[in-house]
């Protein structure tokens, strides 16, 4: 077969991508040969895939998680199209994994012919190669001033003949009007795909629910396939950092007598927010974005993030008070840590005639190194060791460069080939590797040095936490989910037959 699904939703952040990664673990259980699929991504959360001709190239990070669920390595078909916002008005294009250009509300109508074909090919081949494609749509269909030219959402839908559910988050209230205005908004040739609705993150008794549902299929002559409830413990793998709240996850109790708190800075353009996620799974280990600065002067560890705009994001540091804050913990002696861009700001200087194009300007100054923005943009896996014996890997995503740095100066991981990669000066620390603290041993190592500079000696490391079998087991939740509270048989016969006929037209309905 060379079936296919369209999850789309009445909002950015209803639960497409959590939906569609639910729906790929049932049917890689029943032993489908299932993908996913996004046909173009914004967000500057990515992940590192080894194309055919053996390069790195970029995919959103829930297309990743979406590839995991079903199994697979990650794949650059899986999201052909990724913008990453470098500001309000301008995001760099990914495609097929490689940046190409920039894009900006001017040349994007000129762009958008390139990259719908690029997706509309890279489906065909995936629908080739499995048995299903599980596809998510982008924001929502509804948004009518984007539908001309659209290839992500009912565009989509429409080229490929794909069924589509729509999810509503009922946490944000008015879910019931969202969803009868999402498929009255619709011309009637996309309400024809349109074959149903799931509601996600309900608390509460679901009989109070069931009149709603009733009318809401009586209105729009819809069924809903479900109620996902609201789950705790899925929170790995956010697609954008604003979805996390202020605490990561759900905190265990210390395996010691002590906490560790850790600050994380929300950058305006933060990239790549997930790799303190593996920090947040450690029992005793309190994960927090913030703004204010009061707040980094109370924690034991403050990180500052990648950012897809290193320059801009440092200028608004020292706008707020941070960057005063950041170097006051630093002359503390307390821990701080850079993750790539945020490594970046830690120099002495940065010279970026690429991504700002502002040229030359001071860096925080709290690491003795000197940072060149190259033209050409490292991408790439990375794997090596930490203190010469722990295992470490991670990937690269970065225009950045080190250009200079002090005689002597140690590093903060070694490459496989003994290169030195990062810097540390007293509790100073910075890479440009993401991900690196899914490796047990060096995360584990990390904290254990960090809450002893910290002053925090109660704190242990727990012996037994795999970041691997944490994310693996958030996989399997959502399977279970879609299996317990889903019509999985419905939803299997829009798989394998398409949208049922005669579905009804609900006016307005966007002119033709």
């Amino acid at each position: 077969m060379s079936g296919g699904l369209l999850v789309a939703g009445t909002t950015s952040d209803a639960g497409k991508s959590v939906l569609t990664a639910g729906i790929c673990r049932w049917l890689r259980r029943r032993g489908v040969r299932v993908a996913p699929f996004k046909a173009q991504n914004m967000s500057n959360n990515s992940a590192v895939v080894v194309g055919p001709d053996g390069r790195g190239g970029e995919i959103g990070r829930a297309q990743a998680m979406q590839a995991a669920a079903c199994g697979l390595a990650p794949d650059l078909r899986f999201n052909p199209v990724l913008l990453k916002p470098g500001s309000d008005h301008a995001s760099q294009v990914v495609l097929l994994g490689a940046a190409v250009d920039t894009v900006t509300a001017g040349n994007f109508r000129e762009l958008r012919p390139r990259l719908a074909a690029t997706a509309y090919d890279a489906l065909e081949e995936l629908r080739a190669a499995y048995d299903v494609v599980i596809c998510e749509g982008a924001g929502s269909p509804a948004e009518i001033n984007l539908r001309a030219g659209d290839y992500v959402n009912m565009g989509l839908a429409r080229h490929a003949g794909l069924p589509t559910i729509v999810v509503g988050d009922i946490d944000r209230g008015g879910v019931f009007a969202s969803m009868f205005g999402t498929v009255a908004l619709l011309d009637p040739a996309d309400q024809a795909l349109v074959a149903g609705f799931v509601i996600n993150k309900f608390r509460g008794e679901r009989g109070l629910l069931q009149p709603g549902l009733d009318m809401l299929h009586q209105v729009t002559g819809r069924p809903t396939y479900g109620v996902l409830p609201w789950a705790l413990d899925l929170w790995l793998d956010a697609e954008d950092s604003l979805a996390y709240g202020r605490v990561l996850g759900r905190p265990a109790a210390p395996r010691g007598t002590d906490w560790l708190d850790v600050a994380v800075v929300r950058l305006p353009r933060i990239s790549n927010a997930t790799d303190v996620e593996a920090l947040a799974t450690e029992p005793g280990v309190r994960v927090r974005l913030t703004i204010e600065p009061a707040e980094l002067a109370a924690a034991d560890l403050v990180v500052l993030p990648g950012s897809k705009s290193t320059v801009a994001d440092l200028a608004w540091l020292r706008e707020t008070g941070l960057a005063d804050a950041v170097s006051a913990h630093a002359a503390a002696g307390r821990p701080l840590l850079g993750i790539c861009g945020g490594f970046q700001m830690l120099a002495r200087a940065i010279h970026d005639p690429v991504e700002s194009r502002q040229g030359s300007v001071p860096g925080l100054g709290l690491l003795p190194v000197e940072i060149t923005f190259d033209p050409r943009k490292t991408v790439r896996r990375a794997g090596g060791t930490a203190d010469g014996d722990v295992p470490v890997h991670g990937y690269e995503i970065h225009h950045g460069q080190v250009s200079a740095a002090d005689p002597g100066l140690p590093p903060l991981l070694r490459y496989a080939d003994g290169t030195a990669e990062g810097a540390r000066t007293g509790a100073v620390y910075g890479t440009h590797w993401h991900g690196a603290f899914e490796s047990d041993g060096f995360r584990r190592r990390f904290l254990t040095e960090v809450a002893l500079v910290a002053g925090r000696t109660g704190f242990k490391v727990a012996p037994d936490t795999e970041f691997a079998a944490v994310r693996e087991r958030t996989l399997d939740l959502l399977g279970d989910l879609v299996e317990e509270h889903l019509d999985t048989g419905a939803l299997w016969r829009l798989v394998e037959s398409g949208p049922p006929p005669g579905l009804p037209f609900i006016p307005p309905g966007a002119p033709r």
